[in-house]
């Protein structure tokens, strides 16, 4: 069956391969339901669906949500519902269930893009010559376009795959406006974390951090998310901290922008990220930012413009900058204020929607296309990015 010749003024087909369809608790589904939200207050002239490729229950059962995925996307292209199929992939185990889909979309004809997520993917996708380091290749090759979060991650997948370079697009992650006003922690200095508690978030280096300015007054922290819960308590409570540090567990998106709007810092002292979500919250209420140059961080935050940026694993670097803020109001609300223009300015949600919505009509026109003869090579740029 021949595809429909697209067009303006005909709607763009797109379904969405990501791990719970959008409805999972991880970064990737988050992203994703922000981004059908936005499309759904949109103009129109896109029908996108979200289909889970890993399922919200036990990982033994994904590859059957994978041969899912291509059932669908069969049934889609034989009723012509299909135009572009975008795979958000990291490492592992995302890698192995995207690269059947892509397989199965290049055998049917079906334009793909490849949104890149992983912070660890550089040491999965390494440049040694084996099977499945060739296998991720063809995957990228065969992509119409790959998003990336920012400069790091196009210098990577450029460096791996230089035939992709002209197709890169650099799309960082966005954020609503938050519905709830920033009040801050009031009286006492609230430093807010979000996130995963374990070692690869800078837990540890947090808590010895939190520990050293026990003799200063005026803050208290929470420390929100799963893991390594007990552990830090534990922690929290021979340490003398437990006054002043809460650790609630894993909490909801409502928590999570409540937590958000009665706090002055965000911190997140990761050793490994892609391009953080919980960062751009923070920066989109005004959280002053101390953070880790890893990953795009760079591209949104300039230390001591919008932020402050300590090394990884630099404990006595994340005490001082956590203390100058606590004792600074007026440094914590000039960095707030400048990340919070920097939110509005390029990682809004509206603006992250509509550069994914221009990816997708690049890569579905050039998708019917004669092979091997691109209609359009655009990097778009954010960040700096050429």
């Amino acid at each position: 069956m021949l595809q429909r010749p697209l067009s303006r003024s005909r709607t763009l087909h797109v379904l969405v391969a990501t791990p719970g369809g959008g409805k999972g608790q991880g970064g990737i589904d988050r992203i994703m339901h922000s981004l059908e939200t936005e499309l759904a207050r949109g103009p129109g002239g896109v029908d996108v669906r979200f289909i889970a490729t890993r399922g919200l229950g036990v990982v033994a059962l994904s590859p059957f949500f994978a041969l899912a995925f291509c059932v669908r996307m069969l049934i889609a292209r034989m009723l012509g519902r299909v135009d572009l199929v975008h795979l958000n992939v990291s490492s592992n185990g995302s890698t192995y269930r995207k690269m059947i889909i892509a397989a199965c979309a290049r055998a049917l004809g079906i334009p793909y893009v490849i949104h890149l997520h992983g912070g660890h993917y550089p040491r999965f996708w390494t440049d040694k010559p084996t099977l499945l380091n060739r296998m991720i290749l063809r995957m990228f090759e065969g992509a119409g376009q790959v998003i990336v979060l920012g400069r790091i991650w196009r210098d990577f997948v450029s460096a791996r795959a230089p035939s992709v370079a002209d197709r890169i697009s650099i799309v960082p992650n966005g954020t609503e406006v938050p519905r709830l006003p920033h009040l801050g922690g009031g009286d006492t200095v609230h430093i807010l974390f979000l996130g995963r508690i374990n070692a690869g978030k800078g837990a540890p280096q947090l808590g010895e951090a939190l520990k050293r300015m026990l003799a200063i007054p005026g803050w208290r922290a929470t420390v929100a998310g799963d893991g390594q819960v007990e552990e830090a308590r534990r922690f929290v409570a021979e340490t003398g901290l437990a006054a002043r540090v809460n650790l609630p567990g894993w909490v909801g998106p409502s928590e999570v922008a409540r937590l958000i709007s009665e706090s002055d810092i965000l911190v997140l002292p990761s050793f490994v990220e892609n391009l953080p979500l919980s960062v751009i919250e923070g920066m989109a209420s005004g959280l002053a930012v101390v953070a880790t140059p890893v990953g795009a961080v760079e591209d949104i935050v300039a230390n001591e413009v919008s932020g402050l940026l300590v090394a990884p694993g630099d404990v006595d670097g994340l005490t001082v900058a956590l203390t100058r803020l606590v004792a600074d109001p007026a440094l914590r609300a000039r960095l707030g204020a400048a990340a919070l223009a920097t939110h509005r300015e390029r990682l809004e949600l509206g603006t992250f929607a509509r550069s994914i919505r221009r990816v997708w009509e690049t890569a579905a026109i050039d998708g019917q296309a004669p092979h091997g003869h691109s209609t359009t090579a655009t990097t778009h740029g954010n960040g700096g990015a050429s």
